[in-house]
């Protein structure tokens, strides 16, 4: 077995700076530059993610990120407020209300959660707790 000393997560971008800006901006998370062009997303657990340049970057697919918030409504209002797009889904397995918010507490479908892409096209989400 492998013995892991530490664990942590990365994805890429195709700008960096955008990047930064985003994730520090306007989803006011802590980020720092790292030693090789690449950025070290801090989160609240302590955890780090990985933030590397691509030049040939494909966005994810899926879910990169979720951001765990007390209430759904305030930040998709926030995200909304600040230009972020969160009504990006229009697929009947995921049905989103006018937010973009899939309202999964009210039909025992998991978290009320919304997603929203970053400059890169990567997929992220709040989600509530």
């Amino acid at each position: 077995m492998v013995k892991a000393l530490d664990i942590f997560s990365g994805f890429s971008v195709n700008d960096i700076p955008a990047a930064k800006a985003f994730y520090a901006d306007t989803l006011g998370l802590q980020v720092t530059d790292g030693p090789m062009g690449n950025l070290d997303l801090a989160l609240p657990s302590g955890s780090h993610v990985f933030i590397y340049p691509k030049d040939d970057h494909t966005p994810a697919t899926f879910t990169i990120l979720n951001l765990v918030v007390e209430n759904i409504d305030d930040a998709v209002d926030e995200l909304n407020a600040k230009g972020v797009k969160t009504d990006i889904y229009d697929d009947p397995n995921l049905p989103t209300d006018a937010k973009g918010v899939l309202r999964g507490k009210d039909v025992d479908r998991g978290p009320n959660i919304a997603w929203f892409l970053d400059p890169a096209g990567n997929v992220v989400s709040v989600l509530e707790n």
